[in-house]
């Protein structure tokens, strides 16, 4: 016999005589109304989908990441409706470690000249917006001092049991008035004949040890000085401290309010990631220029095989990041965060949620608005024709060379902001993201699509929201996405979609024409490309 078994005679073995006297543990769910459950992300194909194509490329460069990270929550508090009473036995779900809220994270990264940029930001990136915001002392925009907390008093907590979320959520999603007006929201033109995006949100500013912050972000700006120089010794980011005044813009938290500290002692998400961002494309940069460019590494055989390690870490390496040989490649990139102010996630039709959004180069992220049923996008693409990068570049002499089919391009290059791409760093290439910050009401949105420029290059915003519409799930939406894309193109680009489920999922053909409104369009598109005379060779 193996596994757990006791080792006593078989004459020592009886069975239990039940005596009453001893009851069985209780399960720790005592409440029949409250139901805790463990979804697993990537296979929860009523949440999340994602969907990837190579094209016609011999070999695939994108890459996506979707989970969720150790991050103190910076969501706005719910309202005082939505609180609980300690309840004994009640139970919470999407706790994290630090007793916040889970952050969720979804990020799709769009490689150029190799996959070795893009597979590095899909392992690493959200790893070093933790080490970020662990280093800049980062407190929860939620957690107060919890040492007076009495038996019976409110906190936050989820909405309910199930019968009770399930009641919200149907007046939530009931409560929305559905517009068929489609000059209502979202319908503004851009100079680039899409829709205008959305604006953001104020940042929300919460404790932190500026000390330590304005410390870090020196030492970051030296390093990007010492090792690139050109653009990088005069460039300011919008959101470091040393910089800016960004402060003055954003409102406070509660715990920072309660603390009695002055708002420019605290930092907001947006420092966080503006930090993390420019750190990793740092070290990817660094690693890359430590490397030799030619194919043969003479002295490569002679160096240890500890050669890179890093005391304390061991499981980090300092310049192994990458192939052997130096990589010139690189890759654009668009995250998003969700942060609730409750355990009750994003999704629940009755709560609301903060959602960043940091975004570099010309990946895509949209939200379908549930009232209306269009597509609002919250990036912009970073090439040099749009207006900000051509001023933020000219302001350092960089010149654009136009090609001949009269895009403009920064040393060859169709983005002005990406990770890796050493050799245009000194012209002002580099990872400063562009964020914004989005409030998020009770089904105000019925889902996000995260997408390459292999699909936002070939298909119209509202184009991909429709698709979406039609789906059942957001598994088979990113399918859909995908092959449409995929079946249309005339370039052939890898090609990756992801679609989140929002609180107005239920309700997604509803506003507007549904999912009539580009149909013609669709249909137009695919017979062009059926057809061999028209098709581009």
């Amino acid at each position: 016999m193996t596994g757990l078994a006791h080792k006593f005679p078989r004459k020592e073995s009886t069975p239990h005589i039940p005596d009453g006297k001893h009851a069985p543990a209780a399960h720790p769910s005592v409440s029949r109304d409250t139901t805790v459950v463990r979804i697993p992300l990537r296979s929860a194909k009523h949440h999340y989908g994602a969907s990837v194509s190579r094209g016609s490329r011999p070999y695939n460069e994108d890459s996506h990441q979707a989970g969720v990270i150790e991050l103190p929550a910076f969501s706005r508090k719910a309202p005082t409706s939505v609180t609980l009473k300690k309840n004994t036995g009640e139970g919470t779900s999407a706790d994290g470690a630090s007793g916040d809220p889970q952050v969720f994270y979804f990020a799709v990264f769009d490689g150029h000249g190799g996959a070795e940029c893009s597979d590095f930001l899909r392992e690493s990136l959200h790893e070093y917006i933790e080490k970020a915001a662990v280093a800049f002392h980062l407190k929860s925009s939620l957690q107060t001092s919890r040492k007076g907390d009495k038996e019976g008093a409110p906190v936050l907590g989820g909405l309910g049991g199930d019968a009770q979320q399930q009641t919200q959520g149907k007046k939530a999603l009931e409560a929305i008035e559905v517009s068929k007006d489609e000059s209502k929201d979202g319908k503004a033109e851009s100079q680039d004949g899409g829709t205008t995006p959305y604006p953001g949100d104020p940042p929300l500013i919460q404790n932190a040890d500026q000390e330590q912050i304005k410390q870090l972000e020196r030492d970051l700006t030296r390093g990007w000085k010492d090792l690139v120089g050109g653009y990088f010794r005069r460039f300011k980011p919008a959101y470091f401290s040393i910089y800016s005044g960004y402060q003055k813009l954003g409102d406070e938290s509660d715990p920072l309010q309660e603390s009695g500290q002055d708002i420019y002692s605290g930092a907001a998400i947006e420092e966080v990631l503006t930090y993390a961002f420019l750190k990793a494309d740092y070290d990817f940069v660094a690693a890359q220029a430590a490397k030799h460019s030619e194919s043969r590494d003479d002295t490569r055989a002679e160096r240890p095989l500890n050669d890179g390690d890093i005391l304390g870490e061991p499981s980090k390496l300092a310049g192994h990041i990458g192939g052997p040989n130096r990589f010139k490649g690189g890759s654009t990139c668009s995250v998003a965060m969700l942060s609730t102010p409750t355990p009750t996630p994003f999704w629940n039709p009755a709560t609301t949620s903060s959602m960043l959004v940091a975004h570099v180069g010309d990946t895509r992220i949209l939200l379908c608005s549930t009232a209306t049923g269009r597509a609002i996008p919250l990036t912009t693409n970073h090439h040099p024709s749009s207006p900000v990068e051509s001023n933020r570049l000219r302001r350092y002499a960089a010149s654009f060379v136009t090609d001949s089919f009269g895009q403009e391009r920064i040393s060859g290059l169709a983005n002005t902001r990406a990770f890796g791409d050493i050799a245009s760093k000194r012209l002002g290439v580099s990872a400063e993201p562009e964020i914004k910050r989005v409030e998020v009401g009770p089904a105000e949105y019925s889902f996000m699509v995260l997408m390459s420029d292999g699909v936002s290059g070939t298909l119209e915003d509202q184009e991909v929201v429709d698709l979406v519409k039609e789906s059942r799930t957001p598994e088979q939406a990113a399918r859909n996405v995908v092959n449409f894309a995929t079946e249309v193109s005339t370039e052939g680009d890898n090609a990756t979609c992801l679609v989140v489920r929002m609180g107005g999922w239920e309700r997604r053909q509803e506003g507007g024409h549904g999912s009539l409104g580009t149909k013609e369009s669709r249909d137009f598109k695919r017979q062009q490309a059926s057809d061999p005379r028209t098709r581009r060779q």
